[in-house]
């Protein structure tokens, strides 16, 4: 059975967030662009530069699939902080047409870099999120 996950509005159009993968014994987190289609979460594989074309957090949902992903708001005035984490899981699959052109639609720096032939989907199984405005 599938269920629905609702992206709050603000983390739809949130321009960052952070993606935890761990290898055999550590965590590993970097962040990253995405975009949400079809109810999975898509991080391109792009042509921004990168340290390695072997990247680790390929490497590391080769070997274990889950994956937490952490889109935040962080503001002055602590009464508007909020976060929102997506725990789910990862497969490196082709970025099709559908995600391309979200992706596009959403990071105008993709005039200028590729997106990609390959993207992340993140399959959630749970979102947990705060806000220190809504009461405990």
């Amino acid at each position: 059975m599938s269920v629905d996950f609702k992206f709050p509005c603000w983390a739809l159009r949130s321009p960052v967030a952070r993606l935890a993968t761990v290898d055999d014994t550590h965590p590993h987190l970097v962040p990253v662009v995405f975009c949400v289609n079809d109810g999975d979460v898509y991080i391109p594989v792009d042509g921004k530069p990168k340290s390695s074309k072997r990247l680790r957090r390929l490497r590391n949902i080769g070997r274990n699939p889950a994956v937490a992903l952490l889109i935040d708001e962080y503001a002055g005035d602590w009464s508007k902080l909020r976060w929102l984490r997506v725990d789910g899981t990862a497969e490196v699959v082709a970025t099709d047409s559908d995600v391309r052109a979200a992706l596009e639609s959403k990071y105008p720096q993709y005039e200028h870099i590729d997106v990609g032939s390959d993207a992340i989907r993140v399959t959630i199984q749970r979102m947990r999120s705060w806000s220190a405005s809504e009461p405990s």
